[in-house]
């Protein structure tokens, strides 16, 4: 997926970034997680995060380098519809686990997955079957981070997509399977502070040497389709977002960690809210700049929108800028994902599967983990 184009920075001093930003990762999180050993800690971080802690994690976790990419492309076919629900699908899974999650801490105060919630309350017939499926969710979603974030950085410097790929895949684990929940959460406070720092960089930039062009106005100028209320692919097109993005995050383990990892309800409520708040903005920003993107050049290609506005005087700044917030967003979504189907394992594993009773699940979680990382560094290369 190389673009035959003057790259904006050198292969080097772009994988010199990458391993320096991700060797920072591992080393927070593994020094952070020295003192909190235990499965407990590794499932749920001991039930004892505040409010702060939580709510940049379920904001980091819900965010991931796909919003560089996904909006901006949505936006230039979809228009203002696919914006707002690509937004409103993002950030709804937060205002939707206010009420479960309620629910489910009052009746099932000692778990740490929905799916042991509902095996544990419903039976066996079906929990398999939902298992598999949020672990194949999961790893779908693995695979295509790792991939996003690769592209990224051979976007910016030609470098191969497989080489990214196992440096993050590598680093991420290296914290994410010794210090589990509690190393992802810690680690999620920085890099949700660097993506919000980095996204008010890229926007006061933009606006700055963009002018008239990021507004509205020039879009309903250039491509009135894409802001009029009888446009009709925004409608199916925002709905479909709205659907497939919140449904899909809803079964997302991560976010059932991050509800029984609150020290209690009242923490879990007021968290979720402000997450809702954050998350909404920085979608609809991501595919907005699509749309001015599109409008200023309808022949740019409609997932590098972002980067087009961001990158067009090829300023080095700016392409270092990119990179960070790329790992950022990545690291902080793969670790996420990582620890959630570890969990899964663990807590699920011995109903799943008719091991021998000595079995160590959270050795074979690892193990599972491994393979999955193998797979979505494939997936990357092959792209």
């Amino acid at each position: 997926m190389q673009v035959d184009k003057t790259f904006f920075l050198s292969q080097s001093t772009s994988l010199i970034l990458v391993i320096i930003i991700s060797l920072i990762f591992v080393f927070l999180g593994l020094y952070n997680s020295r003192n909190y050993q235990g499965l407990n800690n590794y499932l749920t971080a001991s039930r004892n995060i505040g409010l702060f802690s939580l709510t940049t994690s379920l904001t980091a976790s819900a965010l991931g380098a796909w919003i560089l990419f996904g909006p901006a492309s949505a936006a230039t076919w979809g228009g203002i519809g696919a914006i707002i629900g690509y937004s409103l699908g993002t950030a709804f899974p937060m205002f939707f686990l206010i009420y479960l999650g309620k629910k489910i801490r009052k009746d099932f105060p000692k778990g740490s997955s929905l799916i042991e919630f509902m095996r544990k309350k419903f039976g066996k017939s079906l929990f398999k079957l939902i298992l598999l499926m949020t672990i194949f969710y999961m790893f779908i979603f693995l695979c295509a981070e790792v991939t996003a974030v690769a592209v990224l950085i051979n976007y910016i410097s030609g470098t191969k997509l497989w080489i990214t790929a196992l440096i993050v895949l590598i680093s991420t684990l290296a914290y994410t399977l010794y210090g589990g929940l509690r190393a992802s959460i810690f680690t999620d406070n920085i890099q949700m502070v660097v993506i919000v720092i980095f996204l008010l960089i890229s926007l006061v930039y933009i606006n700055s040497f963009t002018g008239s062009e990021f507004s509205f106005d020039f879009i309903k100028e250039k491509n009135p389709q894409l802001l009029s209320s009888s446009y009709v692919p925004s409608y199916t097109a925002g709905l479909t977002f709205f659907i497939a993005v919140a449904a899909t995050n809803l079964f997302h383990q991560g976010n059932w960690q991050r509800v029984y990892a609150a020290k209690n309800f009242e923490t879990l409520r007021k968290s979720l809210i402000i997450s809702f708040f954050i998350i909404i903005p920085i979608v609809f920003y991501m595919g907005f700049s699509g749309m001015v993107a599109f409008s200023i050049d309808p022949t740019t290609r409609p997932d590098l929108g972002f980067f087009t506005l961001l990158l067009k005087d090829q300023t080095e700044l700016l392409s270092i800028v990119v990179i960070i917030l790329g790992l950022a967003l990545t690291i902080s979504t793969v670790d996420t994902l990582v620890n959630a189907i570890s969990s899964l394992i663990v807590v699920d594993g011995k109903a799943t599967f008719n091991l021998d009773k000595k079995t160590n699940y959270l050795n074979l979680s690892k193990y599972a983990i491994l393979f999955l990382s193998f797979i979505s560094i494939s997936v990357a290369k092959f792209n």
